[in-house]
This record gives C-alpha cells, structure tokens and sequence, in this order.
C-alpha cells in the first residue's frame, strides 16, 4: 500500500526509567472534575462527567528536570493552565467496571489542559462546539509516563502548580468528583478504550492566565514534575 504522502510520525510520550515510548491513540479530558473548580466555574454538585478531546499530536513533552517551551496559541487574549493527573491506557476495553479498571492502566503522568478560555467561553455563549479553545496545538503538555508499578499512592497524592514561583492551584487527587476508576467506567461507555488512550482528569481550583514569558512548574506526587516556559 502506498500513500499520497508520507504519514506523520507517531505521537508519543517516554516512558520514566527505560527507553521504551508509549505511542498515544487518544486524548480525553474530564470537564468540571474537582468540587472547587466547579465552584468558580460557576457550577455545584456531582454533576455526571462530561469529557471532550484533544488531538493526540497537541501533546507537548517535557523530560523530568527540563524546561520545556509552551508556544502562546494565536486568536487568544486569555490563556489559562489547568494541572491534571493523566491516566495512560495500556488495556483496551468497553463497558469497564469501576472495579476492573485499574487493571486496564499502563500508568501516570503529570498533564496541563492549556485553555484559550475567552475562545471557549464565546463559543459557550453561542451554544457552539468549544474544540478551539482546548484541542488546538502544543495544548498537551505532559511529563513522562511512570508504570503503575511504581506509581505509589496515585488516589491520594498532592497535586500543584506554581507560576513564576508563586502557588496557582494545589489540592489532592483525593478530591476528584469522579476518581480515577469511576472516571474510566464512565468513559468506557461512551467509548471504546484502546491502548494508548491519555486521560486528562480534570483540574482543581485556581486557573487563571499566563502570558509569554511566565514559568509554569507543576506536579503531582510521585510522578515529578512538569515545568514549561510560555514563549
């Protein structure tokens, strides 16, 4: 078989303490996933998940102790970040019970939603998909995959962020609306999970914009950390 051109290079993200690569399938992002997120968006309770998607080739990576480069998106006057925990499939499924689906996790990684939110909230105004304020390019950033193995105590671990120094949001996984395996029951039943799904799971309080110039540092226990400068 031949193509018309040659396809783009697969998308992936290194593996921590081996030379391996885990090649991406899909980006799903959980919305409104933290109480107090939820809150300053303007909403309450433990509302169903909602998720949307990123293109698998937004993701930025940055090496553990590096500085990455985050490029300042066109069309946007309001960027803002939001620190995740990201879930790596390593099994595929449909219809995965909350009960089975750590069994489906290859491991963890320390994510950024970036979101061009004045985009975003327009398009909410007007009732419109808000693709363009969250899947454009470089909106991925994300550190290393670290195997479940050696993952430790993920459920439970302290989740930050800090912008020139200064701390932006910091919270616990615990605080997840939707844990991690619920999150992937839920998922599952929209669609079917493949190896190399990433799951963004949703960010906690304190999102706010970055301008070029501002150095963003953020992690989640265990996992390391993610650090980019806005360019």
């Amino acid at each position: 078989m031949s193509y018309v051109f040659s396809p783009a290079p697969v998308a992936s993200v290194p593996v921590m303490g081996c030379g391996d690569q885990f090649p991406v399938h899909r980006i799903y992002c959980v919305g409104r996933n933290y109480e107090e997120h939820a809150k300053e968006m303007g909403f309450t309770g433990r509302e169903p998940p909602f998720f949307f998607m990123k293109p698998a080739d937004a993701i930025v990576v940055v090496n553990d102790g590096q500085t990455g480069e985050l490029p300042y998106p066109a069309l946007t006057a309001n960027l803002h970040h939001e620190i995740e925990l990201v879930v790596a499939i390593g099994k595929g499924g449909k219809n995965i019970k909350a009960a089975d689906a750590l069994g489906h996790i290859y491991g963890y990684a320390v994510g950024l939603d970036m979101t061009r939110r004045d985009l975003q909230a327009d398009m909410k105004r007007q009732g419109r998909p808000w693709c363009i304020g969250k899947g454009f390019d470089a909106s991925a950033p994300i550190s290393p995959i670290t195997q479940i193995t050696h993952a430790g105590d993920v459920a439970n671990a302290a989740i930050w962020l800090k912008v020139n120094g200064a701390d932006r949001q910091r919270s616990n996984v615990s605080h997840l609306i939707w844990n991690i395996t619920e999150t992937i029951e839920h998922l599952s039943a929209a669609w079917e999970l493949q190896p190399g799904d990433l799951i963004y799971t949703g960010t906690p309080e304190g999102v706010d914009s970055v301008k070029r110039g501002d150095v963003l540092e953020g992690g989640v226990a265990g996992l390391g950390t993610l650090r980019l400068t806005v360019v």
